[in-house]
């Protein structure tokens, strides 16, 4: 057994990242400014979309996407069961009721099939989750939202570096439709906490902008900078979700090293894959569809309880007296207690997320793990598995 504790994700922050930082904090501009700037416009033109907007967690940018969609009380959202709960709290935020269609079992998205049959005359909105960072079957949610003219957020939160069909997962993809990443520390990229959205739309990217600092016409940088003017309107009511340089700064160097660290990713799947193939009781996520990237954020297999006698509860405590972490994505979230009041939801409505929630976990995986992490962790996985 290994002597120290591995977890099962961990950020990787250069000492240029820490310098750019330190010259944020002796600048005196630590909130938002140009270097919140620049990173949207790295970010924009990494996804090839038009507009990008940062915000302080991808949460606030959940919630913003809705309201400048104009999504509120009396409205219907569909989204995925399998997913963080912030997903569906940004709906119940907006004063709209999630509606959940149950998800694929072997991607682990959520299903377009189901997705068609939860449209109802008051759906406004779909909200599609790249699990994991395997892209959705983004033409057949997206014939769904035209054919009932629906409005689209992909929560993109794992899937910073993925596309599909070779296009780009936040990609511009018309009017009413965006695309919200995260970047909190366990994420393909980090700014500590963070978030962005990404569209094509000019009108909703004016007004998630607008919103995300108050509501103002007018941001600090605008209003402080050598060439701003003190004035400003107040356009909306809105909030304080902006995102601060300091976290830009880190954010500007991680974009640079996206490539790299999802490079490494896929490197330790792939080596999963071989070494887990035929163990006892684990069943692999499915590959990727031909011509689709998978940007690998998290590596989550099933442990198949019947075969190994126990549950993924005990799976996971067995691998920490390994010294090994892992970690639940996801809790099926229709049945949690408050989404269970907001949506009259209630166990077995939802097969596949139900029978995914007891069995999945996530595996170490971030691109600083040594091939000796690794190795322990397929050792200890062995052990595991084979002491059912």
């Amino acid at each position: 057994m290994r002597k120290d504790f591995l977890p099962f994700a961990k950020p990787q922050i250069s000492e240029d990242a820490i310098a750019d930082v330190a010259d944020s904090l002796r600048s005196g501009w630590i909130t938002t400014g140009p270097k919140a700037a620049r990173f949207e416009e790295a970010f924009r033109e990494t996804v090839s979309a038009s507009w990008a907007m940062a915000v302080n967690s991808a949460t606030a940018g959940l919630h913003l996407s809705l309201l400048g969609l104009g999504i509120g009380p009396g409205d219907e959202v569909i989204t995925t069961p399998m997913t963080f709960v912030a997903t569906v709290n940004t709906i119940i935020h907006t004063g709209a009721k999630p509606v959940f269609a149950d998800i694929d079992r072997t991607t682990l998205n959520i299903d377009p099939a189901r997705v068609a049959d939860a449209v109802t005359s008051r759906t406004k909105a779909i909200i599609p989750v790249h699990f994991a960072g395997r892209p959705c079957d983004m033409e057949a949610i997206d014939s769904i939202a035209k054919k009932h003219d629906l409005a689209m957020i992909e929560d993109a939160a794992h899937a910073l570096g993925s596309s599909r069909k070779d296009k780009a997962v936040g990609s511009d993809r018309g009017p009413r439709h965006c695309a919200v990443f995260s970047f909190h520390p366990t994420k393909n990229i980090t700014t500590g906490e963070g978030g962005m959205v990404c569209t094509g739309d000019e009108y909703l990217a004016e007004s998630v902008s607008v919103l995300r600092q108050h509501g103002m016409s007018k941001g600090a940088w605008n209003r402080y900078a050598v060439t701003g003017t003190p004035h400003y309107d107040v356009l909306k009511p809105g909030f304080k979700y902006n995102m601060l340089d300091i976290q830009a700064a880190i954010g500007l160097d991680q974009l640079k090293r996206l490539a790299e660290f999802n490079r490494r990713r896929a490197e330790i799947v792939a080596t999963y894959r071989t070494a887990l193939a035929d163990t006892p009781g684990l069943i692999l996520p499915s590959e990727p569809e031909p011509g689709d990237v998978h940007s690998w954020h998290i590596f989550t297999p099933l442990v198949d309880v019947d075969k190994l006698g126990f549950s993924r509860d005990e799976f996971m405590s067995r691998m920490r007296e390994h010294n090994i972490g892992t970690a639940l994505h996801y809790q099926a979230a229709h049945l949690f207690t408050c989404i269970r009041d907001a949506c009259g939801s209630e166990k077995g409505d939802l097969p596949n997320a139900e029978y995914v929630s007891d069995r999945i976990v996530s595996l170490p995986l971030f691109p600083a793990m040594t091939d000796s992490d690794i190795d322990d962790t397929i050792e200890a996985i062995r052990g595991v598995c084979a002491n059912g």
